[in-house]
């Protein structure tokens, strides 16, 4: 006997999760989160050739997961309008629920105990009321002209041994970059630390506070 026709809804949805099952196009979604990107910086930025990571751009614009614009020659990617950050973190929430041993690996390969002391969304919007922070962000500059945190100052992390004379003695520092699984900011807490400044890192990153719809600035 033959199966009966699935809803509509459920066939969108099945369309939808085989649009995001490849490794590479959830990087590419994750790096085009970070703000407006050309099809040549997000092939640099996954490691992809410009071809493949074209063909799977035009797979998810497919889908509905991206948008594009020109500029001259150039074609520039954003996130489609709707819910595509906040979907990207549930996925992450999920696997994480689901398989607690992503976190243990990963917080074995990342070997810093920073990683245990990390701050919360909540607790970082009370040191930021309070004024009692510094907020570093240690992604690249192009990507915290796209968007960052509210007062938060840029310096990439191979930037910081020699910028730090711009960051205070006197104040705690929380650093933050990409998301849960950045190294950046971890690196950058271990370094701060070295220098015996108080430091410690934002338990996500950007994307995640922006698809909280807490509030952000723009260069």
């Amino acid at each position: 006997m033959r199966d009966p026709p699935s809803p509509p809804i459920f066939l969108e949805l099945a369309e939808l999760a085989r649009s995001l099952a490849h490794p590479h196009r959830l990087a590419l979604l994750e790096h085009v989160s970070q703000g407006e990107r050309a099809v040549e910086r997000l092939a640099e930025l996954t490691g992809l050739s410009m071809a493949n990571a074209s063909q799977h751009l035009q797979h998810l614009r497919r889908a509905g997961l991206v948008q594009t614009r020109r500029d001259g020659k150039r074609v520039l990617y954003r996130l489609a309008e709707g819910p595509v950050e906040a979907l990207l973190a549930a996925l992450r929430r999920q696997v994480e629920h689901a398989r607690g041993e992503v976190r243990r690996l990963v917080a074995d390969s990342l070997d810093r105990r920073e990683r245990l002391e990390a701050v919360s969304r909540e607790t970082l919007l009370a040191l930021m009321q309070a004024e009692g922070v510094t907020l570093l962000d240690v992604r690249p500059e192009d990507e915290f002209a796209q968007g960052h945190l509210p007062g938060a100052l840029n310096i990439p992390v191979e930037e910081l041994e020699r910028r730090l004379a711009e960051l205070p003695r006197d104040q705690e520092i929380v650093a933050y970059c990409r998301g849960p699984y950045c190294v950046l900011s971890v690196d950058a807490v271990a370094a701060l630390r070295a220098r015996g400044l108080r430091a410690r890192r934002l338990e996500d990153g950007f994307p995640d506070w922006k698809a909280a719809g807490l509030p952000v600035e723009a260069a």
